[in-house]
């Protein structure tokens, strides 16, 4: 049986595809669910992985809830909607994206609606396919994002324009999301991937440790107090100073320093 969700080796890279076109990869089945959080488990525990690439099969980022799923919360009692939100649905996936340890890039092939909107707002850059739409829809189902995107995306485009985008409902283009700042690039739809994984090619170029540190790092800076900052800035600048990563780039920092000396001194 192929896998909801595929885990590839681009060197240091995991390029992570959600695989489900049959449902538009739709994030919020529970096959969808386990196979996404076992994958972030594996990249997170392998320190081979230094960023990451996240991506729909076919031309669709991701469709966010699956109708059926949906339908059946219609008649479950509230109190065991809620608890499979937390504990079984939707939030144990954005959960699971938000704990990803390395920089994660989105390649946003196509439309991504709902939580799969969501999705793309929980890695840390997006690159867009010239295709890709953009919806929080809850609004006109009578729901909300119970994924956690009225947060995220509060952050990424501000209070009015994600005003504008919940309580419309309404799709915005790949062209208005770069207008906001919502997305990185936009590009043709064959350029989208190739793009996504040379930018988390370069980033991956950078000492691993270092890179989940400041990663963990920049989500704590939008929301810590100042002085609290930078007690964690010193623990987390403490522990680079000691890896063997760190020490690696200092003796090539030291060569490349010496041979400019000498060059200097060998001119007239």
């Amino acid at each position: 049986m192929t896998s909801s969700v595929l885990l590839e080796r681009d060197g240091h890279v995991a390029v992570i595809t959600i695989n489900r076109e049959d449902i538009r990869n739709a994030n919020s089945t529970p096959d969808v669910i386990e196979a996404m959080v076992d994958v972030i488990e594996q990249v997170n525990r392998d320190p081979g992985f230094h960023a990451a690439v996240i991506t729909g099969a076919g031309k669709t980022f991701s469709a966010g809830g699956e109708f059926k799923l949906m339908e059946s919360f219609n008649t479950m009692p509230t109190i065991d909607v809620n608890h499979y939100y937390r504990h079984h649905g939707i939030q144990r996936f954005t959960r699971a994206l938000y704990d990803l340890e390395v920089p994660a890039v989105a390649a946003v092939n196509g439309p991504a609606y709902g939580s799969g909107f969501g999705m793309a707002l929980l890695c840390d850059l997006r690159i867009a396919s010239e295709t890709a739409t953009f919806a929080m829809n809850f609004s006109k189902l009578g729901i909300l994002p119970g994924d956690g995107g009225a947060l995220f995306l509060t952050r990424a485009v501000g209070p009015q324009n994600a005003a504008e985008i919940f309580y419309t409902g309404e799709p915005i283009s790949a062209s208005r999301a770069l207008e906001m700042g919502l997305v990185l690039k936009v590009l043709p739809f064959d350029e989208v991937l190739p793009e996504a994984l040379r930018l988390a090619r370069q980033i991956a170029d950078r000492p691993g440790p270092a890179l989940r540190l400041m990663k963990r790092l920049l989500r704590e800076a939008g929301q810590a107090q100042f002085s609290g900052f930078l007690d964690l800035t010193a623990a987390m600048q403490a522990m680079c100073h000691t890896t063997v990563e760190h020490k690696d780039a200092l003796d090539r920092l030291k060569s490349d320093l010496a041979k400019r000396a000498a060059a200097k001194a060998a001119k007239p």
